[in-house]
């Protein structure tokens, strides 16, 4: 039908959902940051022993607390997770992503199955994926030269 309407329809799980990282409230920042590096994300999803999120730890929380606080590498990640953060079920519609996404700003979001517990991730770049994989003709992409043209001389 058209981009309104799938967007409206189509379950989150359409989407090209990444590896959630799921962590323990009793795990150090440094162990939680070091899992976020290893998988390059920006986030882990802090879960409770029933495997639903209590919490998300992002890099931008980390910024921000490196700057007040530089001796919390080694503290339980549980302490620091973000104010603000939400979850969508896999089979709610891409819809709801949006407008949760919009409506506190987030970058980030976590995927949840039926019984509530986090099973994968997504965000901006999952929701732009989305877009242009189903609607290639109205997005139009140009990859970014990645060179600098210095090698040649401007001017006289």
């Amino acid at each position: 039908m058209g981009l309104h309407h799938d967007i409206l329809n189509q379950p989150v799980s359409e989407l090209d959902l990444r590896e959630l990282i799921a962590v323990s409230p009793t795990t150090t920042v440094r162990d939680a940051v070091s899992k976020m590096r290893q998988k390059k994300l920006g986030c882990v999803v802090v879960v409770g022993e029933d495997g639903k999120p209590i919490g998300k730890f992002t890099e931008r929380l980390l910024i921000q607390l490196l700057l007040d606080h530089s001796d919390i590498l080694d503290h339980p990640v549980g302490q620091y997770t973000a104010e603000v953060w939400d979850m969508v079920k896999n089979t709610d519609p891409v819809a709801k992503l949006i407008d949760a996404m919009e409506a506190k700003k987030l970058r980030f979001m976590v995927v949840v199955d039926q019984d509530g517990k986090a099973t994968d991730l997504t965000g901006q770049k999952g929701l732009m994926e989305y877009i242009v994989d189903h609607f290639p003709r109205q997005v139009r992409a140009q990859r970014m030269a990645t060179e600098f043209f210095t090698g040649e001389r401007e001017g006289g």
